[in-house]
């Protein structure tokens, strides 16, 4: 039997190499589809994580911004802060100067009052073992009026009374109304009645009294009175003396003084610049007040007035005073004023007055 003839290129092969090449495209085909649909999700994801970023890098970048702009406000206000620590340790040393300064002022004050006290103590006794041996009788002699006091009580103090052309500055200020700082504000704000009665307004309207009442019958006089502003007791005066010989000039005068209710600040200035109004110019002052000016020409700015300031109030004021008067200081006692005691003394004895800083029962 004659051998089959193969034939590579027969109807068989050929289909099964078509199946063969047509399972390779279909593999293809479909992992093509396959990675494309995993593309997709991947981009999908990868678009998703990218707009996050984006977002999450825009708000970065604000709250960068944001951070940016408080550390220059927390610079700037550190410097700032810087400034006014440096300011305040500079008003720390200063004030601290001060106070050493004012703290040795007030020391050597001190001091130089005990040793005035000394001294006015010495000549206090001394004048009382001279009145003491005197023989001559207390009589009312050519006194204008008769002071009558409590018990038997006699004083030396030192003033004599006298001159053709007597003023008396009559100081009506708020310190008159008390000795201590809590009190004078506490009576200020009280009614003018209660005022009035305050125990030391009322010993300062005495002691005008009493001046009154040892005046020369030939002399004349004037009072002024003065707080921020100056002026004659008994108005429409101004300028003008009055006969000491007149009994109703004198209880007009006295009755004009217990009318004065006292209230604010003292300014010396007026008082002294009032003595050049009178002509001719008084012979002898009197001068009635508690402390050094708490303002000058013109009120101060601020509340409270320091030492160093009512000091410079009262040398200025001292250049409104005419020369060639003498001065007499009755000074009544008020806390926080230690240099008055001092500058009141020095002008008495510079002018060839008295100076008497009275107790709480005279005149």
């Amino acid at each position: 039997m004659a051998r089959r003839r193969f034939d590579t290129f027969s109807l068989s092969f050929l289909d099964i190499m078509s199946c063969g090449f047509g399972a390779v495209v279909l593999f293809f085909m479909i992992i093509s589809a396959t990675m494309a649909i995993r593309s997709d999700e991947l981009n999908k994801n990868l678009s998703e994580r990218a707009d996050s970023l984006r977002v999450e890098v825009s708000e970065g970048e604000e709250n960068m911004v944001e951070l940016r702009n408080t550390m220059e406000d927390t610079e700037r206000k550190t410097v700032e802060t810087r400034g006014r620590a440096a300011r305040i340790i500079e008003l720390i040393k200063d004030t601290e100067t001060e106070v050493a300064e004012m703290d040795a002022e007030s020391l050597s004050q001190q001091e130089h009052i005990n040793k005035l006290m000394a001294d006015l103590k010495a000549i206090e006794e001394e004048r009382k073992r001279l009145s003491a041996a005197s023989s001559q009788p207390d009589d009312q002699g050519d006194r204008l009026r008769r002071i009558q006091g409590d018990g038997v009580r006699q004083y030396l103090s030192g003033i004599k009374v006298g001159g053709d052309r007597v003023l008396m500055l009559f100081d009506s200020s708020s310190s008159m109304l008390d000795e201590t700082i809590v009190n004078i504000i506490r009576r200020r704000n009280m009614e003018d009645a209660q005022k009035i009665r305050a125990p030391k307004w009322q010993r300062a309207q005495r002691t005008v009294e009493w001046l009154l009442a040892q005046l020369p019958p030939t002399s004349r006089f004037q009072i002024v009175s003065f707080s921020e502003t100056a002026s004659t007791v008994v108005p429409d005066t101004s300028g003008q003396w009055l006969e000491a010989s007149d009994p109703e000039v004198l209880d007009g005068a006295i009755k004009a003084t217990r009318r004065i209710v006292p209230g604010g600040g003292t300014s010396l200035h007026h008082a002294f610049a009032s003595v050049k109004s009178f002509n001719p110019r008084p012979d002898n002052i009197f001068l009635i007040t508690d402390g050094l000016p708490t303002q000058g020409a013109s009120p101060p700015r601020g509340r409270t007035v320091s030492g160093r300031a009512r000091l410079r109030n009262y040398n200025n004021a001292l250049e409104e005073l005419p020369a060639g008067i003498p001065v007499n200081v009755i000074l009544f006692p008020i806390e926080g004023d230690a240099q008055a005691a001092t500058e009141f003394w020095r002008l008495a004895q510079a002018t060839d007055g008295a100076f008497l800083s009275p107790s709480r029962d005279w005149p």
